[in-house]
């Protein structure tokens, strides 16, 4: 169904005396309610324009494995347990006690910087401070900037740029300071 004929359908539902509207055409299904009893209104209508389409698909959904933290050969060992603080609370430990995890508050995609065009926001070796941006994640076309929870030395990125991302994966293993 089009973008333009919804709108008619709409219009039409808005001079009826309807409170409730269900269309179903193969894999398309569209639902309408107005208030009981009433009309609805012009911000109703647009919300509904603006609103997007329940389409019904069966699709498969491929698993992913989930990367793997680096083995305690990978990281160098502090020189000294008082060398290193402990983590703050907020964030997760990995697999190495000397490392924590910056994790991906949302789904989406995962990039390395801002544009193609652009450096990295970090690599491997570089410090984090407490509020760093270390990536981006999108999610419907937003571009949600990622920031480091702790501050440390970034010393694996567990993620391939343009990749997809579930929430609470981890992103960074990063060593404190």
């Amino acid at each position: 169904m089009k973008f333009n004929e919804i709108q008619e359908l709409v219009k039409l539902i808005n001079k009826s005396n309807l409170t409730e509207f269900k269309l179903k055409d193969g894999d398309f299904e569209l639902s309408i309610r107005t208030k009981k009893y009433g009309k609805m209104r012009a911000k109703d209508i647009q919300a509904l324009q603006s609103a997007p389409q329940v389409v019904s698909v069966p699709t498969a959904v491929p698993t992913m494995a989930m990367p793997q933290a680096a083995s305690p050969a990978a990281v160098p060992a502090p020189a000294s347990p008082a060398a290193n603080p402990p983590a703050s609370e907020e964030a997760p430990k990995s697999e190495n006690k000397n490392t924590v995890l910056i994790k991906s508050p949302i789904v989406g995609t995962f990039y390395r910087s801002a544009s193609p065009d652009k450096d990295s926001y970090v690599g491997i070796g570089d410090i984090v401070e407490v509020g760093t941006v270390v990536c981006i994640v999108e999610a419907m076309k937003l571009f949600n900037e990622i920031e480091s929870e702790v501050s440390g030395k970034i010393v694996k990125i567990l993620i391939d740029n343009e990749s997809p991302v579930q929430y609470d994966q981890p992103l960074f293993e990063v060593e404190p300071l």
